[in-house]
């Protein structure tokens, strides 16, 4: 079994384990309509994904290559996905292809097949490194760009608070780089899931850049960030997920000022959209944007199916409507 082999010390040419994935096009956002605005998205249409290969799915975030036609994801069972999306005449998504999916490697240039060491959640570009924040054993690692696939990491960041007040499923599930241009000048910003201080914020950080510092997120109702994707001007877009049987399945995305994101501040923002099970959503974990070849703001968001039966891995793409 190749992960067998790879923690017995052999070389990382056999890391990489191809997956052919099978998509069903979504062309409806919200079920039973042909609605295509909702707020300032509309929808352009989405996947539903499967793979004989088992180590398919379980998506915690995406991030498309400066050639946007290419990703990074991050699998939540210690893995690196990357690959290519397909798109039909109109130019709307068709499916995946080259997909191969990776096992990561810890700094020690371990992998480890679970969530105990490798419960990776959050994923962002930095010039030459790529960021991954993990929960459970908390810490945020970075690693080449490009080689990440075979490599060890590298180094880390610190994160600016005790692990004591970081719950074990419940850390920062969001990690994203800012714009050069922004106030935060390409600084790493770190949200919390559910991690929460005493006034039942959610910890974020600022790690880096001339804002370094510690913030919070308020927090409120039954819904929890688990993804944050940057917008040219500075704008977080930060997607939060219900995921409980009391309440069923619901998301939504809040827009955060760019001026509002600095040391000492409770972030906040206007909900641009949200969905529950009349839509076409599940557990809903990666939120990524990019300028598309017609100059429109591309907004793609993931789910995690957590190789359930009962749950879906999804991909759905709006065009940010300014």
């Amino acid at each position: 079994m190749i992960l067998a082999v790879l923690a017995a010390g052999m070389p990382p040419a056999l890391a990489a384990d191809g997956a052919k994935v099978d998509s069903r096009i979504i062309s409806d956002f919200k079920i039973g309509s042909n609605e295509t605005r909702f707020g300032p998205f509309e929808f352009l249409g989405g996947l539903e994904m499967v793979s004989s290969n088992r180590l398919f799915g379980s998506m915690s975030s995406i991030r498309f290559k400066e050639d946007p036609a290419r990703f990074v994801a991050v699998l939540d069972t210690g893995h690196w996905m990357t690959g290519r999306v397909e798109r039909d005449a109109a130019g709307k998504l068709s499916g995946l292809a080259d997909v191969e999916i990776t096992p990561m490697r810890d700094r020690a240039g371990k992998t480890f097949e679970g969530k105990g060491f490798m419960d990776a959640e959050g994923l962002a570009l930095a010039k030459d490194r790529v960021l991954v924040s993990f929960e459970q054993l908390h810490r945020v690692d970075s690693y080449p760009d490009p080689g990440f696939e075979t490599s060890r990491a590298i180094e880390g960041k610190t994160i600016p608070f005790p692990r004591s007040v970081l719950r074990a499923n419940r850390g920062f599930e969001t990690i994203a780089v800012a714009p050069a241009s922004s106030p935060l000048k390409g600084g790493t910003l770190i949200v919390a899931e559910r991690s929460l201080d005493d006034d039942g914020n959610a910890y974020a950080a600022i790690l880096d850049g001339p804002l370094k510092g510690t913030l919070a997120l308020a927090h409120y109702g039954d819904f929890d960030a688990t993804d944050g994707t940057f917008l040219p001007n500075g704008d977080l877009l930060l997607l939060e997920r219900r995921f409980n049987m009391a309440a069923g399945v619901g998301m939504r995305i809040r827009r955060i000022k760019s001026a509002d994101i600095k040391p000492g501040a409770v972030i906040d923002g206007e909900i641009l959209l949200q969905a529950d099970f009349g839509y076409q959503i599940d557990n809903m974990e990666g939120i990524d944007a990019f300028t598309a070849a017609d100059g429109s703001t591309r907004v793609v968001l993931v789910s995690d199916d957590n190789h359930s039966i009962l749950q879906r891995s999804l991909m759905l793409e709006f065009r940010l409507v300014e």
